[in-house]
């Protein structure tokens, strides 16, 4: 009875169309849902919902422990750093002064050599001399070729010979970075910024989480809509409402405090480091397969 090869055969030295099919072969795509996006009112850092909010300039938000810490550690291993560079320009500028002192000594014995003889008189480690003043040709300062060739002999065979690569630690930056803009960031940019919570009248009965909505058109804030914080103040608006009445009063319209239209951050809304946000809500995954092996490698393909 006949069978089907393009199925079942497996003998080839490559593989068959079936065959990587079964291995996943190719890019797979999935939609994300909900659960993959974060919320608005979500710290970036945590992913919880947000305790004491506050925002960087570029509109990303964070509870206030979270990126508090998040600075503090930052600055710790910034100061870690620059003692170990310090300490390692200290050990290259001694390093620099017992070369120098090496040379300056072979330059004296060269000349002591040149001008009173071939044997010239050495103290023995011990410090003393020999009663003629030397030991003979053991005070000749002078290195035979195999000392010199196992002094200066580079094998991994030996422990006493083994290199070693040096660790050059550069300078580091003293500035203190947002973890999700990856731009400078420092302690006194960051604001407060305060949601406007939904009346009972507002709020859906079956919704048990907080939900908060706009103070001027009292819609409801979600993730599909674009917000705008004031920086001075730190109420939270829908951008249309922004855009309308913000941009052309200069006024916050809950306490009436001036603002002016650099003080009008938009936040960061969706995505996180592992998802998306707006339109491209598709997570692809690559799948190659090495040459001779079943095996391949796995890599996220760039997203869209």
């Amino acid at each position: 009875m006949p069978q089907r090869h393009s199925k079942n055969n497996n003998d080839l030295a490559y593989f068959t169309y079936e065959e990587k099919r079964k291995l996943g072969y190719g890019t797979q795509r999935e939609r994300l849902g909900k659960d993959s996006i974060k919320p608005f009112d979500a710290c970036c850092l945590c992913l919880k919902p947000l305790i004491d909010p506050l925002a960087c300039p570029k509109g990303h938000t964070f509870c206030k422990e979270c990126i508090l810490e998040c600075l503090l550690a930052q600055k710790k291993d910034i100061k870690r750093k620059l003692i170990a560079h310090e300490s390692q320009k200290k050990q290259e500028k001694e390093e620099e002064e017992e070369k120098m002192m090496l040379q300056k000594s072979k330059d004296l014995d060269a000349f002591d050599q040149q001008n009173h003889g071939a044997v010239p008189q050495y103290l023995d480690r011990s410090g003393s001399q020999g009663k003629n003043g030397f030991h003979g040709a053991n005070s000749v300062k002078t290195t035979s070729f195999e000392e010199e060739a196992l002094r200066t002999m580079k094998a991994f065979w030996l422990p006493s010979a083994t290199p070693e690569a040096t660790v050059k630690v550069d300078a580091p930056s003293t500035d203190t970075i947002c973890p999700e803009g990856q731009e400078k960031l420092k302690m006194k940019a960051l604001f407060s910024i305060s949601f406007t919570e939904e009346n009972a009248d507002h709020k859906s009965k079956k919704s048990v989480e907080k939900s908060y909505m706009c103070p001027s058109c009292k819609s409801t804030l979600t993730n599909t809509m674009s917000l705008v914080a004031i920086s001075t103040c730190g109420h939270v608006f829908c951008k249309k409402c922004s855009d309308k009445f913000l941009a052309t009063d200069k006024v916050c319209l809950v306490c009436n405090k001036p603002c002016k239209e650099r003080n009008l951050v938009p936040l960061e809304k969706g995505g996180t480091g592992f998802a998306a946000h707006d339109d491209h809500l598709e997570a692809k995954n690559f799948k190659h397969l090495g040459s001779g092996s079943g095996l391949g490698l796995v890599r996220p393909a760039p997203k869209a």
